[in-house]
C-alpha cells in the first residue's frame, strides 16, 4: 500500500510570484516587444493620477503608449523634438565638462554649506557602469556607500536607482547626484529651457521639482541602508544663463513634491490585481493586433482622465475622445468635478438636464447655480444675435464728429 501512494510523479514546484507577475506583464505587452522604459517624468505624472489604473498597468507592463495611441488612431504630439533632445544633451555635457568642475562650483555656491568647496582633482567621479539594470543599480548602491564613508566630494554621473511602484520595479536615472563631506546626497537636475533674470519659467520648474522628487525618493532608499548619509530636500536645478549657454543655479525645496509623491505612489492598485481582472487574452501588442482588437483590451482597463492628462499621457487624445463620448463631467476638470458634487455621478447628460430645468431639485444649490448659469448663457447669446440699434449707429457717429481731426 505504501508503494501505491508514493508511486505518483512529484508535482512540479510553482513559480515565484515576481516570475508569474513578469510572465503575465510580458504577455500583455506582447512576447516580441521590449518594455518601454518607466522614467521618473512618467511616475511623476502617474503619482498627480494615481487613480488612473489604466496608466498603471500599461506603464507597469512597459507598454510604449505613444505607439499604442498611433495604433487607436488618436496619436498626440506628445514628447520632446529631436531639436531639443540634442540641444538638452549637448548643455548637459558643458555642464559636466572637465570632470564636473563647473557643477561642483554650482554645487559648493549654491549649497555647499559648511563644508568648503572641493579643490580640482578632489572631487570623487566613480564609474558606475555594469551588466544589465540590476547591476548598474548595485554598482550605484555600492558608490554612494563608498563615497559616504570616504566623507569628501563626489559626483555620480547619471546614477541608476530602482524604486518599487505598485508591485513592478522601475529605473530611474538622474542626471547627478553630489556627495557632500558631511554626508549629505544631493540631486542634480540639468534642464535646456533658460533661466532668464535668476527665474525660468513656473511650469517647468515644477515639472522638474515632480520630476527630482522621484529620484529623492528612490534614493531615500539606498540611504537607509548607509550609515551616515541623508538625502536633501533641496536639489540644483541647473538651467542656461539668460540667452547664453552658460550655466548657471537655482536651489529648489522639493519637500511637498516629495511628500505628495510618496502618499500617491503608495496608493496606486498593485498590478497584479489590476491585470487579474483582465479578460482572459487581453493583450497591448501593437505588432499582433488590429485597432478594434487594441481599443477593446484598452476599454477593458478603467481611466481616470482629466485636462491635465494632455501635457502628461500618450494616452491622453483617446480617453478625451472617450470621455466625451460617454457624457463624463471630467473631462471639464477636476474643478468642475467637484463643484457638482453629487450630480457629477450622474454623469454630463444629467448635468445638462438640470442645467435646463429638466430634472433636479431646484433647491439644490448646486442646480440653481446651473440653472441661473444658463440663463446668463442664453442672454448673452441673445444680445450677441441682435442687431444694433439705429439710435446706437447715430450716437456712434455723432461722437467720431465731434472728435477734432489731429
Amino acid at each position: 500500500m505504501s508503494d501505491s501512494l508514493g508511486s505518483g510523479p512529484a508535482a512540479a514546484p510553482a513559480p515565484p510570484p515576481q516570475t508569474t507577475l513578469r510572465r503575465r506583464l510580458a504577455e500583455l505587452r506582447g512576447p516580441t516587444v521590449a518594455p518601454h522604459p518607466l522614467d521618473a517624468r512618467a511616475l511623476a505624472a502617474l503619482a498627480a493620477n494615481p487613480g488612473c489604473r489604466r496608466r498603471a498597468l500599461l506603464d507597469g507592463a512597459g507598454v510604449d503608449k505613444a505607439a499604442l495611441a498611433t495604433a487607436l488612431g488618436s496619436p498626440g504630439p506628445f514628447g520632446q523634438s529631436q531639436f531639443a533632445f540634442m540641444r538638452g544633451n549637448a548643455f548637459e555635457a558643458k555642464v559636466k565638462a572637465d570632470g564636473g568642475t563647473e557643477l561642483m562650483r554650482l554645487v559648493a555656491e549654491r549649497l555647499g554649506g559648511a563644508a568648503p568647496p572641493p579643490a580640482p582633482g578632489e572631487v570623487l567621479v566613480p564609474d558606475l557602469s555594469a551588466a544589465g539594470p540590476e547591476g548598474r543599480v548595485a554598482r550605484t548602491a555600492l558608490a554612494l556607500r563608498e563615497a559616504t564613508e570616504a566623507g569628501g566630494w563626489a559626483l555620480l554621473d547619471h546614477p541608476l536607482l530602482a524604486l518599487e511602484v505598485a508591485g513592478s520595479p522601475a529605473y530611474l536615472e538622474p542626471d547627478a547626484v553630489v556627495v557632500r563631506p558631511d554626508g549629505l546626497w544631493t540631486v542634480v537636475e540639468i534642464k535646456s529651457f533658460p533661466m532668464i533674470d535668476g527665474s525660468a519659467d513656473a511650469a517647468k520648474v515644477g515639472a522638474a521639482a515632480r520630476q527630482s522628487a522621484v529620484y529623492a525618493l528612490a534614493l531615500e532608499r539606498v540611504a537607509l541602508r548607509t550609515g551616515g548619509a541623508e538625502v536633501g530636500h533641496r536639489v540644483l536645478l541647473v538651467c542656461p544663463k539668460d540667452f547664453s549657454n552658460l550655466p548657471t543655479a537655482s536651489v529648489v525645496d522639493v519637500r511637498k513634491q516629495l511628500s505628495v509623491t510618496r502618499r500617491q505612489l503608495a496608493r496606486l492598485t498593485r498590478i497584479e490585481e489590476i491585470a487579474a481582472a483582465l479578460p482572459e487574452g487581453t493583450t497591448f501588442d501593437v505588432e499582433r493586433c488590429s485597432g478594434a482588437e487594441l481599443t477593446s483590451a484598452v476599454e477593458a482597463v478603467s481611466a481616470a482622465y482629466a485636462p491635465e492628462c494632455l501635457a502628461a499621457c500618450e494616452l491622453a487624445f483617446h480617453c478625451r475622445s472617450a470621455a466625451r463620448a460617454d457624457g463624463a463631467v471630467e473631462a471639464l476638470g477636476r474643478g468642475v468635478r467637484g463643484e457638482l458634487g453629487g450630480l457629477a455621478e450622474l454623469g454630463g447628460p444629467a448635468v445638462l438636464a438640470a442645467a435646463r430645468g429638466e430634472a433636479g431639485d431646484p433647491a439644490d444649490p448646486t442646480v440653481a447655480t446651473l440653472r441661473r448659469a444658463a440663463a446668463l448663457r442664453a442672454e448673452a447669446l441673445a444680445a450677441a444675435r441682435r442687431p444694433p440699434s439705429a439710435d446706437a449707429g447715430d450716437a456712434a457717429e455723432a461722437v467720431l464728429e465731434a472728435v477734432p481731426c489731429r
